[in-house]
């Protein structure tokens, strides 16, 4: 490690998520883009009025474990 510089470590070993995802992922069910929520951490799909969890870094890209948009 060099001294007085900060040691990078990648967003999805902290448990973040990987914003480049958004590139390749699409709505489960409409196949439409997605949104990222970073205070709720969701990727939101806003033609299917759902919003998908991120949970450790892992988009979870299920429909039964979406949250419905109101």
């Amino acid at each position: 490690m060099t001294e007085g510089l900060p040691q990078l470590v990648p967003e999805t070993e902290r448990g973040g998520f990987d914003r480049r995802m958004l590139e390749a992922l699409v709505c489960p069910l409409t196949q439409a883009p997605l949104c990222f929520d970073a205070e709720r951490q969701e990727l939101v799909s806003k033609a299917a009025g759902l919003a998908f969890p991120i949970r450790r870094g892992i988009p979870i890209m299920l429909v039964d474990e979406a949250r419905r948009l109101d």
